[in-house]
């Protein structure tokens, strides 16, 4: 059975879903990273320490959301591109919005210094 949209029409399989065990071994090892994380804290681990180990979980999280927007760009837009009419157009904006999304996530906070 075909997944249903939110505006329930159907919609194709995800563009990651030839790589799916790939993608969750990846969000398996962050779960991982931020067991570690817990753990750390629980231990009054150096703050410095801590910080280095969120970082590298910020990293892992970027790039599987990096690679999903790729799958995505290469399959579900592109799909919708060769369909064209509205569809494109709404796959393309629905795609423009996740990007913003994603910028938001990795872009630093303004400093409050400045």
């Amino acid at each position: 059975m075909t997944p249903l949209e939110q505006d329930g029409t159907e919609q194709a399989p995800p563009g990651y879903l030839d790589d799916k065990d790939a993608v969750l071994k990846r969000l398996r090892r962050i779960e991982g990273q931020i067991r570690g994380l817990q753990r750390m804290v629980q231990e009054d681990q150096y703050c410095i320490d801590v910080l280095t180990q969120v970082a590298a979980t910020t990293k892992a999280l970027q790039a599987v959301a990096m690679h999903l927007l790729q799958e995505h760009l290469d399959h579900c837009v592109h799909e919708a591109m060769v369909a064209g009419g509205q569809a494109a157009q709404d796959k393309i904006a629905e795609a423009s919005r996740a990007i913003e999304r994603l910028l938001r996530m990795i872009r630093p906070a303004p400093d409050p210094a400045v």
